[in-house]
């Protein structure tokens, strides 16, 4: 088992490639703090873990708040005595149009995105160098690699995440902590179906969801979305100490979509 005596946090861990990198993690070893806003269905990925022995506990609250976001650090110092890993998971897939845009909805991909996660690292860089090192993976996109013509401002959150972890990359590396992303393509979640079928898309508003699923499918070289546990078998290697010698990179999932 590859996270044996390690102990760490997910984000948005309740679904999707949260839930699947959770319920992996804790299969290879570690203690999971599996934090979400959906306290059921955290739960339900807490039951799921602990049923195959496995150790976790769920932590409820709202990302954007940023004494959550770091508070979910301290929680994981708490409950599992440090914090070895940390995977700001959780996303938003901002507004789709650009013409008569609300900035609000702007501020809140950007929130989610891309200020929730450094509010975390903030609090997890302290321990993680009191331990001697640590592993922090940030889920990118795709769209945080090249432009994105159906959701810029979730494609300049994502650049954000990965010109802040290439940056983060560089500044703890003598401390011992690696900082990565992982850039998935489509990936068949829950969270996809919000993003295909946004309100201010008027195009999709006529399409059948599973439809639009379907198309998201068709720039790859295999014809079809990600499954969430090859995300999560992506991730494991990342935090795990098999990629002692890889920091700064921001890993395309996408079977040649950016190819």
């Amino acid at each position: 088992m590859r996270l044996v005596n390690k102990c760490g946090i997910i984000t948005a861990a309740a679904s999707g490639i949260g839930r699947a990198g959770a319920i992996r993690f804790a299969h290879e070893g570690a203690k999971v703090l599996v934090v979400d806003r959906d306290q059921r269905a955290a739960e339900e990925t807490v039951a799921a873990i602990r049923a195959t022995g496995g150790a976790a506990v769920a932590a409820i609250g709202d990302l954007t708040q940023e004494d959550f976001a770091r508070q979910i650090v301290r929680t994981c110092q708490e409950e599992f005595g440090g914090v070895d890993f940390l995977w700001p998971n959780a996303g938003h897939p901002g507004a789709a149009a650009v013409e008569g845009l609300d900035l609000a909805d702007f501020d809140l991909a950007i929130n989610l995105n891309l200020r929730a996660a450094l509010a975390s690292v903030v609090e997890a860089v302290p321990l993680m160098r009191q331990r001697g090192g640590g592993s922090v993976l940030f889920t990118a996109s795709t769209s945080g690699l090249v432009g994105s013509p159906v959701s810029p401002v979730y494609s300049a959150a994502k650049f954000g995440i990965v010109g802040l972890m290439k940056s983060l990359s560089k500044r703890f590396g003598r401390d011992g902590i690696r900082f990565n992303a992982v850039c998935p393509t489509a990936t068949d979640t829950p969270m996809l179906r919000v993003f295909v079928k946004q309100p201010d898309d008027e195009a999709a508003q006529n399409e059948d969801v599973e439809e639009l699923v379907k198309k998201r499918a068709t720039g790859n070289a295999f014809g079809r979305t990600a499954k969430p546990e090859e995300i999560a078998s992506a991730a494991l290697f990342l935090i795990s100490d098999e990629a002692s010698f890889i920091t700064g990179v921001a890993l395309p999932i996408d079977a040649g979509a950016t190819a």
